[in-house]
């Protein structure tokens, strides 16, 4: 059995447990098991480590995807190239305007590190995003890690949780996970924020029958557990050892947004993007290091006054709210939160009132987890067509994440092809919108 067992790849493996755990326990998804699951996959996990500069010990990612135009949102402009939109003051004596879309965020100015000099080599949605969550341009031979993976891998799983280290809200088919690391430790995806985290109870009628079958399971196992005292082993059965306790774990308060007031829940706004910003928050309060939170509907190809009218005010509700209620919690100096999408869009409204791709020139924005407040970082031209300084890569901006974070964003791992990689493809961080 062993011996079949590894005979699988890491993916027919971890598909291998779960079928074996719906069967045996009734549950369907098993989070949190990542770093048992990693041993019997043969990973190399760091134990937990001592982080560098990174104040950021939790890491909210909002990820706008589509292509959000940058000369309507986070760098606006007052030529022929400005949009629909006007331009609102900030308040943040580093920062000069937004887009007057957001007018919540520019009372929250004061709380943002923006950085205005992003440039890509890519406006394809596919490519574009995979590289600016991992760093690098896809390939067909191997599949790169996301950011909570590369986290887990260096400061190991966060002790004391039965919850996972990383999650995705609103989450689509396609997304980078664990990539070249074990399939364990791909972070959990939740499509609905409103449900949290389906399939967890067991399907049988009561905790007695519950039990049976753990008790069964049990007895077909000894022999073979007692026969093969090895590592692989071990790993597997502290696998179940850890479902059963996260089944039976409080902490799963923490995907029920119920027990939040009608107040805060409409603060956030009513939206998946909005409630999933709520969701982050108590993940992160809960003791999750990384929250990915997506939003789409900003491929506006058409129409972009009516696009940033309808996707302005969402974001606008639930990026300010989450900043003001980290704040208010006293954990935005511990959880870095970062705004990213995968291109900008063209500077030329074109004939259908709308804007194109465009790699060459956008925006990513920075609260918390130790950096400066109310602070521009590089600029574009006064068309917003390029960056006119402090050009910034996506290996940067992933680079910078790690950075808040302290990881060795330098440090060469070797992926089991024997090849080697880095976090952010060798990116410089930019230290400068840290205080």
């Amino acid at each position: 059995m062993k011996t079949e067992l590894l005979r699988l790849n890491d993916h027919s493996r971890r598909q291998f447990m779960l079928t074996t755990a719906k069967t045996a326990l009734g549950v369907s998804l098993l989070p949190g098991i990542a770093s048992k699951m990693s041993a019997a996959e043969g990973a190399s996990v760091s134990g937990p480590g001592t982080p560098g500069f990174g104040k950021a010990k939790h890491v909210i990612f909002l990820w706008m995807n589509g292509g959000m135009t940058h000369l309507d949102t986070f760098d606006p402009k007052t030529g022929a190239t400005k949009g629909p939109g006007e331009q609102i003051k900030a308040k943040a004596e580093g920062i000069d305007y937004l887009g007057s879309y957001l007018p919540k965020l520019a009372e929250n100015a004061n709380k943002l590190s923006i950085i205005r000099s992003m440039s890509s080599k890519t406006g394809v949605h596919e490519s574009g995003t995979y590289i600016m969550k991992t760093g690098y341009e896809p390939r067909t031979t191997i599949v790169h890690p996301c950011m909570g993976v590369w986290a887990s891998h260096f400061l190991g799983k966060i002790k004391d949780k039965t919850l996972p280290d990383s999650v995705i809200v609103n989450s689509g088919s396609a997304y980078p996970g664990a990539g070249f690391f074990p399939p364990a430790m791909s972070p959990i995806p939740i499509s609905n924020p409103e449900t949290g985290l389906q399939n967890i109870k067991p399907t049988t009628e009561n905790d007695s029958m519950f039990g049976k079958r753990i008790s069964l399971m049990n007895e077909f196992d000894t022999s073979f557990r007692k026969k093969f005292q090895t590592e692989d082993v071990k790993a597997y059965t502290e696998f179940y050892d850890e479902t059963l306790k996260l089944m039976k774990s409080e902490d799963l308060k923490a995907f029920d947004l119920t027990m939040e007031s009608a107040e805060t829940r409409e603060k956030y706004g009513r939206t998946s993007f909005g409630q999933g910003c709520l969701l982050a928050r108590r993940l992160v309060e809960s003791g999750v290091r990384f929250v990915e939170v997506q939003m789409g509907g900003w491929d506006m190809h058409n129409t972009i006054d009516n696009g940033m009218t309808n996707n302005g005010t969402t974001l606008d509700n639930g990026f300010s709210a989450l900043l003001q209620d980290l704040e208010a919690k006293g954990l935005l100096e511990s959880t870095l939160v970062v705004l990213g999408s995968e291109f900008g869009r063209t500077p030329d409204i074109n004939e259908n009132d709308g804007r194109d791709h465009y790699p060459l020139a956008y925006s990513t924005v920075f609260a918390g987890g130790g950096t400066k407040r109310g602070f521009a970082y590089g600029a574009t031209d006064k068309e917003g067509r390029r960056p006119a300084d402090k050009q910034t890569s996506p290996q940067d901006f992933l680079a910078t994440i790690g950075h808040a974070m302290g990881l060795p964003v330098d440090e060469v791992v070797m992926s089991p092809s024997n090849r080697p990689f880095t976090v952010g493809d060798k990116g410089v961080p930019v230290v400068d919108i840290f205080a």
